[in-house]
């Protein structure tokens, strides 16, 4: 479990090599994912701003109440918040920069599909990167609500909101990037959810370590093209085991 989960850490770090194999490419993936990356940075700056009037309007009811309890509660709801903002905006990035550069990442995967020895004939196309991206943003909305509501665990919460944000986001990003691989063969939905679960650890290890790239200051941006490559890899090595095991059934 824990090796197949540093596996998938592996095949992120195999996505950074294509830098150096091939520069060219990788440098188009920078473009969009930088003009996403500005808006969100602006986004999250107005918000930090804005974040201390936007608690106290929150907080109305504890005006009342003996110090330190109001300074505990506002931190508290801040941190959430923030928390919650912060990893909407990681998929909110993922989607959008998606969208915006399909094209630009559309010859990073078939690079990486080379590499494989196996490119389809068709692409996934556009409008697949719109509807998926569109459902990632949903997912997206759902897993930054969960992260709040954790956030008010108590006593577990400061703990329990950013790891579970990590978790599901990373899991929401590795989800994503792998589907463009499996629909340009034609895979559906269930055929993707089955080949998933084969890898289900190794699909954690690179989300996880790509969600925690994207937290890093511009990390996003010079993550992007690499979680691409990464990810095709990461759908081959689901491909492959899927075919091991239908070698080894009885």
């Amino acid at each position: 479990m824990l090796s197949d989960f540093f596996s998938g850490v592996g095949l992120l770090l195999r996505g950074f090599g294509f830098w150096r194999r091939r520069p060219g490419v990788m440098l188009l993936g920078l473009v969009p994912a930088a003009i996403v990356f500005a808006l969100m940075l602006a986004a999250l700056i107005a918000l930090g701003a804005n974040l201390p009037s936007l608690v106290l309007w929150l907080t109305p009811f504890d005006d009342a109440w003996p110090e330190p309890w109001p300074t505990i509660i506002a931190s508290a709801l801040g941190a959430v918040l923030l928390g919650g903002a912060i990893v909407l905006a990681a998929v909110t990035f993922t989607a959008l920069t998606l969208a915006v550069g399909d094209p630009f990442y559309e010859r990073i995967w078939r690079a990486a599909e080379q590499e494989l020895g196996e490119v389809p004939e068709a692409g996934a196309g556009f409008w697949r990167a719109v509807r998926s991206s569109l459902a990632l943003l949903g997912m997206g909305v759902l897993t930054a609500l969960l992260v709040v509501l954790a956030g008010f665990v108590p006593l577990l919460g400061a703990a329990l909101a950013p790891t579970l944000g990590i978790v599901l986001s990373g899991r929401l990003l590795a989800v994503e990037l792998s589907s463009r691989a499996f629909e340009a063969r034609g895979i559906p939905g269930a055929g993707q959810r089955a080949l998933r679960r084969g890898i289900r650890w190794e699909l954690l290890g690179f989300g996880v370590a790509t969600q925690l790239l994207f937290m890093v200051p511009l990390g996003a941006v010079f993550t992007m093209p690499a979680a691409v490559a990464g990810s095709t890899f990461l759908a081959g090595r689901a491909l492959d085991a899927a075919r091991l095991a239908g070698r080894n059934a009885p």
